[in-house]
């Protein structure tokens, strides 16, 4: 059985959703459904920015994941974090994670306000820097299609409710799906 880690933040964690609606809930029960013997471990926790990620990384790696899919930065960019700076603590979460023997898949997020010009665009193409350093598989938005859609998100229209979530899962299954056959190559 393979083991996916599911590290990053509230959108990892199911901010807001019932037992079952988390992110980590629906992709386990898809690939459930595609009969894939994977087990996934929850490590997200709401709040986190990339600087909290990298205090409980050794931690949740203890559980040997064969994958880690890692989101984390969307609180960097509410509070408005150099991206430069997320870039660094990201790339070192990446590093531990590859240290650790997983192979990681990146999943990116867009600021859902800019704080200065470019900042969205600097903070978006960290993601594909770093997917494209390590040789990473790379979700570029996780929450591609879930913003501005207030059917699919909670009243504070930036996390996703457990319809929002079923969209990000089937965006990002193909990509989990790439990565375990990967895995699984003899």
């Amino acid at each position: 059985m393979l083991t996916i880690l599911a590290f990053g933040d509230s959108l990892t964690a199911g901010f807001g959703l019932p037992p079952g609606a988390s992110f980590v809930d629906q992709l386990q029960c898809s690939l459930d459904r595609l009969q894939r013997n994977i087990r996934i471990i929850n490590a997200g926790l709401s709040g986190d920015t990339t600087v909290g990620g990298l205090s409980r990384i050794d931690r949740a790696l203890e559980v040997k994941p064969d994958l880690v899919i890692l989101e984390l930065g969307a609180n960097d960019a509410v509070l408005g974090s150099l991206p430069e700076r997320s870039k660094a603590n990201l790339d070192v979460l990446i590093r531990k994670s590859l240290e650790a023997r997983a192979r990681v898949l990146l999943a990116g997020v867009k600021p859902p306000m800019a704080f200065t010009p470019g900042y969205c665009e600097d903070f978006a193409r960290l993601y594909a820097e770093l997917a494209e350093h390590y040789d990473l598989k790379l979700v570029p938005d996780f929450l591609a299609g879930i913003l501005h859609h207030p059917d699919r998100t909670l009243a504070d229209g930036i996390h996703p409710n457990a319809q929002g979530v079923a969209h990000i899962v089937s965006a990002v299954l193909p990509v989990v799906l790439e990565s375990l056959d990967d895995l699984e190559k003899p």
